[in-house]
């Protein structure tokens, strides 16, 4: 048996440092990891636009880059990541635009990394970034387009962008089969123009088509462009967009030179004091709605003295209007309060969970006596479901590329969410079955041979293709878990493939023999308390407390994924997963508490 005291204590120094973390207004803000591919993009975007009247965030953006390069040569996407050819062909892009003098030596070992990996010859470096990402056009043309604006690819290496199908309605995107996902659609009208404008068609009449579209598109660019200049508040695409025009030399549009102007302006306002960018402002909704589900799950939320400030301002970042970017409908969360966001099927359970632990926990009851925001929440989810059962990220029915196609995770933590709003809800569970069902199907369809499921926003830098079946077995067991189907044959292949992958350590990695990381151990354990016994489940509680005691459970590993393949870290999720298991863990030595009552007061809690 683990020592109670030692597990108390450890969960109470998790707790009490996740609640440190809070800002002055009572929630999470959280940090993003800072980004080499994030601050290449942006150092080079300024010198397109004015290289003189920027030059000194560019040459400190450049010095940053110098001075966190990889030992091999060359750069992954955050300062804990392997090198990978497309953020060193950037920081390669960046180093030839911004000026090479001065880091000659940083040149040489850049030039033999892709040397080594790409070859010698300019195609073969462009096919190499072309394989990185197969059909999915969101990520590799416009990584090719800033090389060929450096002088580093030929532009017929760059695949064209079909831009002059921002021109139709946006309920038609999802029958255009375009070659990028729903979000990336600045992407497709800035970079298709920039391709368009060094590389044009031989077909005459597809010309004619863009040079008439090429107004009637800017004009949806700049009308989809938060008030911040961010859009998505990411600094890798604002980068993007802002480049591709500002290096089209000719008579620009109002509404060009808005877009341009509001794109500097976020990036100059997001970089940090060291002259690097991350890739994106905030997670504040996201860390802020994990934080709060995990400590109901550790029957902990009266440690929490800000719940109605928390509420309250969650409820606020609802979105009660149709969203210009994607237009969907009212009723969903993004994963930050700022004006880039966009609500989409991860952030929106999350924060219908948190806001329905809230409000339980509360009196009086904070919102509207019919708890429309709950409805417009479940509304919207239920709007969201795939054909294939599953649910998507932003949009429904776009289309099997990454990121627009249905992932185990989301449909799984929509099932949670509709699952506890829901027995709020009169007749729900006669109304639910259609959609309950679905969801069920599709997550029995889409579980692996070996039980594990893989998860559509996170991976793992050290795991075969770089999957994460850790974190989506974990995070669709514990639907599994909710919604009272422990004895499946489905979840017991489920616990099974978790247990067989636990290392030696008692941790667990993102796959067999990875190494163990506080958030993929965290999330194994706390699933796995509730469905499965034995040795397996303390060794991994051991681990974590082994990890609080020793600082380690601060240390946060690259394992989300924010566009295709570009990877991230948050400082709050080893904090966040580590309350959630060793609280669940507490819960489990004190059989007479239930979620919700309080038992360990916080430090410093009204």
């Amino acid at each position: 048996m683990f020592a109670a005291d030692r597990l108390r204590t450890a969960y109470v120094t998790a707790r009490d440092a996740l609640l440190a973390e809070r800002v002055p207004e009572g929630h999470w803000v959280g940090e993003l990891s800072t980004s080499a591919l994030s601050t290449a993009t942006a150092v080079m975007a300024l010198h397109h636009v004015n290289p003189f009247e920027h030059r000194a965030l560019i040459d400190a953006g450049i010095k940053w880059l110098a001075a966190h390069q990889n030992d091999d040569g060359g750069w992954g996407d955050t300062v804990k990541s392997v090198s990978n050819i497309s953020t060193t062909m950037l920081c390669r892009a960046a180093l030839r635009m911004a000026g090479e003098k001065g880091y000659e030596d940083t040149v040489v070992r850049v030039e033999d990394f892709i040397t080594r990996h790409a070859g010698v010859r300019p195609a073969a470096r462009a096919a190499a970034i072309r394989a990185r990402y197969g059909k999915d056009h969101t990520f590799s043309v416009p990584i090719l387009m800033t090389c060929a604006l450096a002088g580093l690819v030929r532009w017929d290496e760059v695949p064209r962008l079909p831009f002059e199908a921002a021109c139709l309605p946006q309920s038609w995107y999802r029958f255009a089969r375009m070659p990028v996902v729903s979000y990336a659609l600045p992407a497709l009208i800035a970079i298709g123009q920039c391709i368009h404008h060094h590389r044009r068609s031989r077909n005459p009449i597809r010309n004619t088509i863009r040079r008439a579209a090429r107004g009637r598109t800017l004009n949806v660019l700049r009308r989809i462009q938060p008030t911040s200049g961010g859009y998505l508040e990411a600094t890798p695409l604002t980068s993007f967009v802002t480049m591709a025009l500002a290096s089209i030399r000719r008579r620009r549009s109002a509404a060009e030179e808005q877009v341009i102007a509001e794109g500097v302006r976020f990036i100059v306002n997001s970089v940090r004091p060291d002259g690097s960018w991350p890739i994106d402002t905030n997670l504040a909704t996201w860390v802020t709605t994990q934080s709060v589900n995990a400590l109901a799950l550790a029957g902990d939320l009266d440690s929490l003295d800000t719940k109605e400030q928390i509420l309250a301002w969650l409820l606020k970042q609802q979105y009660t209007e149709r969203h210009p970017y994607t237009g969907a409908d009212p009723g969903g969360w993004a994963w930050t309060d700022l004006p880039g966001g966009v609500p989409d099927c991860d952030d929106t359970p999350g924060a219908l969970l948190a806001a329905t632990y809230l409000d339980l926990n509360i009196t009086p009851h904070i919102g509207t006596p019919q708890y429309r925001w709950r409805a417009l929440a479940t509304q919207w989810m239920k709007g969201l479901q795939n054909r294939d059962g599953g649910f998507p990220t932003f949009c429904r029915g776009w289309g099997t590329l990454p990121f627009d196609r249905s992932g185990t995770d989301l449909t799984a933590h929509a099932l949670r969410s509709l699952e506890i709003a829901g027995s709020f809800d009169k007749g729900y569970h006669d109304s639910r079955d259609s959609e309950y069902v679905r969801a069920c199907a599709y997550l029995a369809k889409q579980q692996r041979p070996d039980g594990s499921w893989l998860p559509l926003w996170f991976g793992n830098q050290h795991a075969p293709d770089d999957i994460n079946a850790v974190y989506g077995t974990a995070r669709v067991l514990a639907a599994y878990r909710d919604l009272a189907l422990k004895e499946s044959p489905e979840c017991r292949r489920g616990v099974e493939f978790l247990l067989s992958v636990q290392n030696a350590d008692g941790g667990w990695g993102g796959a067999k023999n990875c190494p163990s990381s506080v958030e993929e151990t965290a999330l194994a354990v706390e699933v796995l308390l509730d469905l499965a016994n034995g040795d397996a489940v303390q060794r991994g509680v051991t681990w974590l407390v082994e990890a609080v005691e020793s600082g380690r459970f601060r240390d946060a590993s690259p394992i989300g994924f924010y566009f295709a393949k570009l990877w991230y870290f948050e400082k709050l999720y080893p904090l966040i997963f580590t309350v959630a298991a060793l609280g669940r863990a507490w819960q489990s030595e004190r059989p007479a508490v239930r979620q919700f009552i309080p038992s360990i007061p916080a430090e410093g809690s009204a």
